[in-house]
């Protein structure tokens, strides 16, 4: 190793620690957003609480800068940075289930499908993201949306507990009634406050699932979107109904005029009685009849996964978010006119109607924002020639700029990419980023972690302020 990083490096952590001219080395430093090649001093792979902390303790100690993976899935890529230690939280993936009291003990480094694994056996879940492979940690910080939302709310309404560890190396244990100030600030906040390594969620009652998905050609878009805007504004606790705008793929089910060309999806799952499930989803596609359709009967545990083939890792992506009051004519008109300008095969246009039990959470018990957003609209490119890095990431900035008259504001904490200076204070809002700020001034007032969608101290958040004035 680097003799310059390794004066303090701890002994009780050999083989556990890697640096750039170590085997394994560029392996460990791979993220799922492939565009961010960034190489780190140090990978510090902790298996404990203790190894987070010691690693803590290196960084001040050497004065690197301080970077977290969870599951390395952030879109704008936060979990590296060159000359950086990076906090891989990997190895701590454990999840204990409590099936009788209804909750889980989480590793902060498991992934979706670690907790859905030891969680569906039981009929159980955690409401969470659509790909298996995000790493909960950054899901819940940030928030969570996921099929179960309107049921049951956000992944970060579910954390009960967390352990934490601090800027400066100690741990704390944060619950209702100890560091309250702290539960409420991870619930959405991101990870300015602290890492966590074990998170105390509360989970949810989940059996099998009636997937009822429908395609349209591009130009039956705006008319089956109007249907869709009836049914998902009406629809009951048991149904989520999503939305798509892509290239249709291959798949025997989709007509062969389809295949390859734009098209929209719209697809309705339904929680309730599987009995009842064909005649709950299928008012959906009523009205606009689709090309074709696909239904069936999923586990939880598959549903989770569907999206996984479809975000590989190793592709760049690219993504912006906003949220809308309604999708009218106006707003179809744009989604259809956005999907026309998609640069990759490999782009999405997706948004959902929310509200449901994600409005059912008071601000004051979590730091999330934007909670009363009717809709979320999703821009994301994907693509795998670097030479289209700027053609990729222009997409969706104007989609977004295009979408912005109609917007209510904010955009999706765990979306956000390449923002413009103040636009984290914009999401939150000016009452909420203040007291997400104080929070920071308690548990991490130098900043050590700022490699994120940074939250700076209470004297930080006011000299910025007096700077941009």
């Amino acid at each position: 190793m680097t003799p310059m990083h390794t004066e303090t490096l701890p002994t009780s952590l050999p083989g556990h620690w890697l640096a750039p001219e170590d085997p394994g080395y560029d392996e460990a430093r791979r993220i799922w957003n492939g565009m961010h090649d960034r190489r780190p001093a140090l990978i510090a792979r902790c298996r404990d609480t203790g190894e987070v902390s010691l690693a803590l303790r290196h960084a001040a100690v050497t004065g690197l800068d301080v970077t977290v993976r969870g599951g390395g899935h952030n879109v704008a890529g936060t979990a590296l940075a060159d000359g950086a230690v990076l906090i891989d939280l990997g190895p701590l993936s454990d999840v204990e289930v409590d099936p009788v009291a209804g909750i889980a003990l989480a590793g902060g480094g498991a992934l979706l499908r670690d907790v859905d694994a030891a969680t569906t056996p039981y009929g159980l879940a955690c409401p969470a993201g659509v790909v298996s492979h995000t790493g909960l940690g950054g899901l819940a910080l940030g928030g969570g949306y996921g099929w179960l939302a309107r049921k049951w709310g956000l992944t970060c309404d579910h954390i009960l507990a967390a352990e934490v560890v601090l800027a400066d190396g100690t741990v704390v244990e944060t619950d209702e009634d100890n560091h309250p100030e702290l539960l409420w600030a991870l619930r959405g906040g991101g990870g300015n406050f602290g890492i966590v390594t074990r998170f105390t969620l509360r989970l949810r009652p989940v059996g099998p699932v009636h997937h009822h998905v429908g395609v349209y050609p591009l130009d039956q878009a705006v008319q089956a979107l109007a249907a869709y805007r009836g049914f998902a504004e009406r629809q009951g606790p048991d149904l989520h109904a999503v939305g798509c705008l892509k290239f249709a793929g291959d798949q025997e089910w989709i007509p062969v005029a389809l295949r390859g060309e734009r098209a929209l999806f719209l697809t309705a799952t339904w929680f309730g009685d599987p009995a009842e499930g064909p005649s709950r989803t299928a008012s959906l596609f009523a009205d606009v009849r689709p090309a074709a359709e696909l239904t069936r009967l999923l586990s939880y545990a598959e549903l989770q996964a569907l999206g996984d083939h479809g975000e590989p890792h190793g592709n760049r992506y690219f993504t912006k978010s906003c949220y809308l009051a309604e999708l009218s004519p106006k707003e179809a008109e744009e989604f259809a006119g956005i999907a026309l300008d998609m640069p990759s095969r490999l782009s999405s246009v997706d948004f959902e109607y929310l509200r449901g039990a994600i409005t059912d959470v008071p601000d004051e018990e979590s730091a999330f924002p934007s909670r009363e957003a009717p809709y979320i609209c999703t821009v994301s490119s994907q693509w795998t020639d670097p030479g289209q890095d700027a053609v990729n990431t222009d997409w969706p900035r104007r989609a977004i700029e295009r979408l912005a008259p109609l917007s209510t504001g904010g955009a999706y904490v765990n979306y956000l990419q390449d923002e413009h200076a103040g636009r984290v204070r914009e999401v939150y809002g000016a009452a909420r980023h203040a007291r997400l700020a104080a929070v920071k001034n308690t548990y991490d007032p130098g900043n050590v972690l700022h490699r994120n969608q940074n939250i700076p101290p209470t004297a930080d958040e006011q000299h910025n302020r007096s700077k941009e004035s």
